[in-house]
């Protein structure tokens, strides 16, 4: 299980060398967003009440950001619950909605969403993308994390509205400036 979670941070740009060279925040601050967001994972995976893959979670300077969808309110409450128990966490920012079941946004649909917004990020080299989280929930836009500047944050913003099939975007974007 151990390396599953060492590899998912991999995966999601933490704890490589790489991202702490160009992230905004100290390594001292990585490495403490990295452990609050690998307690959270686990404990996620490990409750038997919540689908681990729905929920996900992400940190930067404490700040927990919980993104997924429910099945049932216990699940998103528990959710949270597990967020606020691990130490370090300084505040919760949720988005967590209820499944829809006829919804015509499939897993193909948002994993599309994601790459595309990630790759209209990526080509524009007045945004630091690094700390951006993308994450599609019934093909709306989720955006998280650290940036340079606020226009930046309007740049992201509309980089995410402007990628087809996307019915909205919610940014919880900070500046560092």
């Amino acid at each position: 299980i151990i390396p599953f979670f060492i590899f998912l941070l991999a995966v999601n740009g933490c704890g490589t060398i790489y991202s702490a060279a160009v992230d905004e925040r100290n390594v001292s601050t990585i490495a403490n967003d990295t452990s609050i967001k690998g307690a959270i994972v686990k404990k996620l995976y490990d409750d038997d009440k919540i689908k681990s893959l729905d929920i996900s979670a992400g940190c930067y300077r404490g700040h927990v950001y919980l993104v997924g969808e429910y099945d049932t309110e216990d699940q998103k409450y528990r959710a949270i619950q597990i967020a606020k128990s691990v130490e370090g966490v300084k505040n919760i920012t949720t988005y967590l909605v209820p499944k829809k079941k006829d919804d015509s946004c499939g897993t193909d649909e948002k994993l599309e969403i994601v790459g595309k917004v990630k790759a209209k990020l990526v080509g524009d080299k007045d945004i630091w993308s690094t700390n951006i989280d993308i994450k599609s929930i019934q093909c709306k836009v989720i955006l998280y994390g650290l940036v340079g500047s606020k226009k930046e944050i309007s740049k992201a913003i509309a980089h995410a509205k402007s990628v087809e099939g996307v019915r909205g975007v919610k940014s919880y974007l900070e500046s560092t400036k």
